[in-house]
């Protein structure tokens, strides 16, 4: 979904409650339809346009299919003071992340820091959603998850049994914007080879490769292909550790158990994730650390930049410059996007945008 200037637009309430519509239509109790439609409207306005409403048309086909349970039980099955398990039981990734991030902030204030996995998920959005949720106590916080599908092979391999496992780490500053940091161990998330497909627009060099290891660019033909990681076998390294520890430990879905949600709605995922909060008065007061953060941002966008680059971002920088802007002009809401939203609403009955 390009944020360009001819794309027509529409603010975020209206979007929010036509998605908790939706929701509600195919069976979420209306404060669940709410809550996930509030999640995923809050990822468009920061540019996650691949993870935000796009998504829709599929969570309600998994719906539809019996992939998701949308009266889940979502509980805490083992804990200790700053640990804890929770069993999603198949519900959507947003109300068992949301629930994750709200029991590892409620941990870290009496213990200080709090690791919260999560096993039996769904998709979820972008890591950054709940990486961001405790900054508002003063808290750091780092997300783990295993992707929603394989396609990444070990390093020199040719199997599949790898994702696009994110992670996402959140530092709050005082005046300038939080330090955010959402990437996939890939050169590019597979939702951003899907919109390619979507806008037939062709995928640049180093994105894929086929299955003899030369370049593939069209995003068509996805299939016949594998993303690339970042730092060639770092990226690979960095992808297994992070499924080891939002998939295995959890006894989640990982590697060759990992279910595509796109290719079977419904299939039951297993999806497995975690979050870290850290409560910042256990080491530093909270304003001390803040306005230091606020610092090194200063000084690093201050730093001497090469010839030809305008300013130097941190990360998560341009992501809030673009909330600002779409929260005042709208979130973009291209054809293909408007076309799909359409029919997910014919196909439930409800009215359309």
């Amino acid at each position: 979904m390009a944020d360009t200037e001819d794309a027509p637009r529409i603010a975020a309430e209206p979007l929010r409650a036509f998605v908790a519509r939706v929701f509600e239509s195919v069976g979420l109790p209306a404060a669940d339809a709410a809550a996930v439609a509030g999640l995923m409207v809050e990822a468009d306005p920061r540019g996650s346009d691949t993870h935000g409403v796009i998504r829709l048309p599929l969570y309600v086909r998994r719906i539809r299919g019996g992939g998701v349970n949308p009266r889940p039980n979502i509980r805490i099955v083992s804990e200790k003071p700053a640990a804890a398990l929770v069993d999603g039981d198949n519900g959507m990734g947003h109300l068992v992340m949301r629930f994750a991030a709200r029991t590892a902030i409620e941990k870290a204030r009496t213990a200080g820091a709090a690791w919260v996995g999560a096993r039996m998920s769904n998709h979820a959005g972008p890591g950054w959603l709940y990486a961001m949720m405790p900054l508002a106590h003063d808290m750091i916080a780092l997300y783990f998850a295993v992707g929603s599908a394989n396609h990444l092979p070990p390093w020199g391999g040719r199997e599949e049994l790898l994702g696009t496992n994110p992670v996402a780490i959140a530092v709050p500053a005082m005046e300038e914007a939080p330090v955010v940091l959402d990437m996939a161990p890939t050169v590019a998330a597979f939702g951003k080879v899907r919109l390619k497909a979507q806008r037939n627009e062709p995928m640049p060099v180093g994105w894929m490769i086929d299955h003899d290891g030369k370049p593939l660019t069209d995003a068509k033909r996805a299939d016949e292909g594998y993303l690339l990681p970042i730092g060639e076998y770092k990226g690979y390294g960095l992808s297994m550790m992070t499924g080891l520890l939002a998939g295995v430990l959890n006894r989640a879905a990982f590697g060759r158990d990992v279910v595509s949600m796109v290719q079977d709605a419904a299939a039951v995922t297993n999806t497995g994730q975690a979050i870290v909060a850290i409560s910042i008065d256990t080491f530093v007061p909270a304003d001390v650390f803040k306005r230091s953060v606020d610092a090194v941002v200063r000084d690093i966008r201050g730093s001497e930049r090469l010839p030809g680059v305008e300013r130097i971002f941190v990360p998560g920088e341009q992501s809030a410059l673009k909330a600002r802007q779409r929260t005042t002009r709208g979130i973009p809401l291209p054809k293909p996007l408007r076309d799909s939203l359409d029919g997910v609403a014919r196909d439930v009955g409800i009215a359309p945008l």
